[in-house]
């Protein structure tokens, strides 16, 4: 099996389950202390709680934070939180959006001009990976940083948390990482131990390989000619990451196809989460969605030799060519 889309879909690995884990108020739960303390210790803070990644546990995160302070989201955020602003505007309160440009990235002017004071924005855009640099953000807006640390970890982030379900394949709770009294404490009933044993594992065991990115870019142009374009420069994406697109089809048709042959590649969030929809992202980049569903993406996790990479772009241009053909019968 050839799995180039890790970032977007479930790296399932096995669960063990120890009765350690079973938080007590009458005990010390000496294993799980120790556990958080790694955890926290791993990314330098302070506090530690578990919840839901969904639209329901980001939405009582934005509930939290109402009382301290006006609120901004990026597009690029993941589906989950988008979905949770919506919910958080309906409700009444007042929301700050920020922009995606047409290159992909975020669009600084309106965080150097709007006032907030807590923005929920990763060093990173979901379905693109195209990087966005935390520290200049820093510098251009007091508001404390909150940001989707699953594939990539910044210092300049005042609050992280970690998709379980995109770490481990199981949709168990999420890990929260923030200092001072930004959150509430939470009750030692709710706190999801087994979330952060599997999350933190899958963390310590993660690995991804830059080598590959500009290879592969180079075997797909030649495979594809004329019929490949790049939304956004590849420079600009993460280092183990390859967006591209391709034209006149739908990436629904390649992933299927490739599927057939061991060869997993996704076009973003919404097909690992099992939505038939083109890239949202894409759209927001100001893009037609006919165009959105041109969008594809690759990660790297492994080492792969020149005639290897080769064969898989032929095979890419070959299933492409098929599908071309049928589509216009």
């Amino acid at each position: 099996m050839t799995k180039l889309n890790t970032l977007q879909y479930p790296n399932v690995q096995n669960m063990h389950i120890s009765s350690d884990l079973s938080l007590s108020i009458l005990e010390n739960n000496e294993v799980f202390e120790k556990l958080k303390k790694e955890f926290k210790s791993k990314y330098s803070f302070n506090n530690l709680n578990t919840f839901s990644n969904s639209k329901d546990g980001f939405l009582g995160l934005f509930l939290q934070l109402s009382k301290k302070g006006k609120i901004a989201v990026s597009h690029g955020e993941s589906y989950s939180i988008i979905e949770a602003a919506k919910t958080y505007e309906a409700l009444g309160f007042e929301l700050v959006w920020i922009d995606l440009q047409k290159d992909g990235k975020i669009n600084l002017k309106q965080i150097e001009t709007l006032e907030f004071d807590f923005i929920f924005i990763s060093s990173y855009i979901m379905d693109t990976f195209v990087k966005t640099n935390l520290e200049e953000i820093k510098q251009k807006t007091n508001a404390k940083i909150i940001s989707n640390a699953s594939a990539d970890f910044s210092i300049f982030s005042d609050v992280v948390y970690f998709d379980s379900y995109k770490l481990t394949g199981f949709a168990l709770s999420s890990v929260l990482l923030f200092d001072d009294e930004l959150f509430e404490e939470q009750v030692i009933g709710f706190v999801d131990t087994l979330a952060v044993k599997v999350i933190f594992e899958a963390l310590n065991n993660q690995k991804f390989e830059s080598s590959q990115k500009e290879l592969f870019k180079e075997k797909l142009i030649n495979a594809f000619d004329d019929n490949i374009y790049f939304f956004v420069d590849s420079n600009d994406t993460l280092d183990f990451t390859l967006h591209f697109a391709l034209k006149n089809i739908k990436a629904r048709e390649m992933i299927r196809t490739l599927a057939l042959n061991s060869i997993h590649i996704t076009n973003g969030e919404g097909c690992s989460l099992g939505l038939s929809k083109p890239s949202r992202i894409i759209q927001n980049m100001g893009y037609e969605e006919i165009i959105s569903r041109n969008a594809l993406s690759l990660t790297f996790t492994e080492i792969y030799e020149e005639e290897q990479i080769e064969k898989i772009a032929k095979l890419f241009a070959k299933k492409y060519k098929q599908i071309r053909v049928l589509n216009e019968q």
